[in-house]
């Protein structure tokens, strides 16, 4: 019985390094495939009978031990839309399983990977080398809002971004408190109707009195009157409001198509014009002069010359798409040659409570099981997520010196019980020859 037992333990042990062998080939073989995670090899012993006088030779399995915990090294590359995680969590990504109209449609599976080597394909959408289609929040390009709610691949629309009129202006700047006199200052700005066109907005001040100045509104392109109207601002306590010396007290006595805001206490102090560009449509536009008491706009303190701090308009031209980049916070950012760029996606990192316990797909993909935990989708960086890096890959995290030590280890072991086996069977041979 003995040699039997001895000549099963041996074979179950050929058996066990042979799958070792077929790990270290797969880990070696993938040394370089961007985000593959190595599976080594552990093996379990299996007893017939042991007790204090017995031991019956029993058997050894091999069970394959994952490290999909384990990350690669991360390397820099020259595709701005390669993403890399640096810490814990997978890219939550979609298998194409067919096509509509030419676009792909997807299976309801969700996979998760570490490989980020994501292009921007034909229709638009991110994938990586392996074919698999990054999945990301939705974000509102107007007001920036995440919807958290739904994860869906990512389709980056190349359309030309339409022109927006301007409907705001703000203006930071110090009137001098003793300015030259008779000489008016003046700041300029360009602004855009509703076909993307510019046009010259002129704000012209004039000190009328200690702490008062006219600023007159000047659009040379209105079709009807490039005077567009006059108001008067006051500073300090002399505009019969409580406000600190050199701060915005009153803005009033609007005319022509200028209005102004009523003075409220930290309120803000606007003017407000309409202009016609010839477009069919009056253009109303809002100029925030700051706040009512408060250092910030526009002020009025010691000195002889006007000093422009800032003057800004919300306004843009038509735009063609140009590229998409990604950010460090997870944004898709789409950017246009007129300047301007809109978010329209947010790439979150998915968590697992056991990530080693994750089903291995093609592709260097898993899925989600009963021991991994539920997969939790988390902003880049918190909550346990890592932190994603931008034009950079993760290799592979196979050590192919460590993978040679591994074979040398594992051919010994095999050679041995193959030794084992030849001389079990020497051995029942002879004993097979005793009755002869």
């Amino acid at each position: 019985m003995s040699l039997f037992g001895a000549m099963g333990t041996a074979v179950s042990g050929l058996s066990a390094q042979s799958s070792a062998f077929s790990n270290i080939s797969d880990n070696i073989s993938n040394s370089q495939t961007v985000g593959y995670k190595r599976v080594d090899t552990g093996f379990e012993d299996y007893l017939t009978t042991s007790t204090a006088a017995i031991n019956d030779p029993g058997s050894v399995v091999a069970r394959p031990d994952y490290a999909n915990n384990v990350q690669g090294s991360v390397t820099q590359t020259d595709n701005p839309l390669a993403l890399a995680i640096s810490g814990q969590g997978f890219f939550a990504v979609s298998e194409e399983n067919g096509q509509n109209n030419g676009l792909p449609t997807f299976s309801a599976q969700q996979e998760y990977t570490r490989a980020g080597d994501f292009q921007m394909d034909k229709n638009g959408y991110l994938v990586n080398g392996s074919g698999a289609f990054l999945n990301g929040w939705a974000v509102d390009p107007t007001t920036g809002a995440v919807n958290r709610n739904t994860l869906a691949p990512i389709q980056i629309n190349q359309a030309a971004l339409s022109p927006v009129p301007t409907s705001s202006i703000s203006l930071a700047a110090n009137l001098p408190a003793t300015p030259d006199a008779g000489t008016p200052v003046s700041s300029q700005v360009q602004v855009y109707d509703s076909l993307g066109t510019p046009h010259t907005v002129a704000l012209n001040w004039t000190q009328v009195g200690p702490d008062h100045w006219s600023v007159a509104v000047n659009v040379p392109d209105d079709a009807t009157s490039a005077n567009r109207g006059t108001a008067d601002v006051k500073f300090g306590p002399s505009s019969g409001n409580g406000v600190a010396d050199g701060t915005i007290g009153s803005v009033t006595g609007g005319s022509g198509s200028v209005t102004a805001s009523p003075y409220s206490a930290n309120g803000a102090a606007t003017l407000s014009f309409t202009t016609n560009f010839g477009t069919g449509t009056p253009q109303t536009i809002q100029i925030n002069l700051g706040t009512y008491g408060q250092a910030s706009g526009v002020t009025q303190y010691a000195g002889t010359s006007y000093s422009l701090r800032g003057l800004t308009q919300n306004g843009t031209p038509p735009g063609a798409f140009s590229s998409v980049s990604t950010k460090t916070n997870g944004d898709v950012v789409v950017n246009y040659d007129n300047g301007q760029s809109r978010t329209v996606a947010r790439v979150p990192v998915i968590t697992f409570n056991s990530p080693d316990a994750l089903q291995r797909q093609d592709g260097a993909g898993f899925t989600a099981t009963l021991d991994s935990g539920t997969p939790l989708a988390e902003d880049p960086g918190s909550t346990g997520a890592g932190n994603l890096v931008t034009s950079a890959v993760e290799q592979s995290n196979v050590d192919i010196a460590s993978e040679f030590t591994k074979l040398i280890v594992a051919q010994r072991a095999y050679s041995a019980n193959t030794k084992v086996v030849t001389t079990a069977d020497d051995l029942m041979q002879q004993t097979i020859d005793m009755k002869r």
